[in-house]
């Protein structure tokens, strides 16, 4: 199976959490359903031309936390289903990606009204 699962190399979040939060997020939108059988580990490494050790440490962590079950010789599929992350969550996560575009933005040199600009540019297309 080809997920629409990406990780962005120059992120200063590692590839391994990039990878996990793209799985979750993937059932959450209900992308990956219960029962889904998610590729194996060398297959998705070389979909993200990423490490498999990478790829099998996300996997087990999943495991860990009973979204996944691998079952050997068969494969790794969706064993549960999380609900939608609450508001609490959601504005975390929104804090974190806010800190980590400025911080980026800042390092290329642009300013906050430059960003403000732009994205009220793109809202209004």
């Amino acid at each position: 199976m080809k997920l629409p699962l990406t990780v962005d190399l120059k992120s200063p979040l590692p590839i391994y959490a990039q990878l996990e939060r793209a799985i979750r997020q993937a059932v959450v939108a209900g992308i990956l359903k219960l029962g889904d059988q998610l590729p194996t580990v060398r297959q998705l490494a070389v979909d993200l031309s990423i490490n498999a050790n990478t790829v099998a440490k996300v996997y087990a962590s999943l495991e860990r936390d009973g979204l996944l079950e691998t079952r050997r010789g068969v494969g790794t599929f969706i064993v549960r289903i999380q609900p939608a992350p609450s508001r609490r969550d959601r504005l975390k996560r929104l804090e974190e990606f806010v800190a980590k575009t400025l911080s980026e933005a800042q390092r290329e040199g642009f300013t906050l009204e430059e960003l403000i600009e732009y994205f009220k540019s793109i809202q209004r297309r």
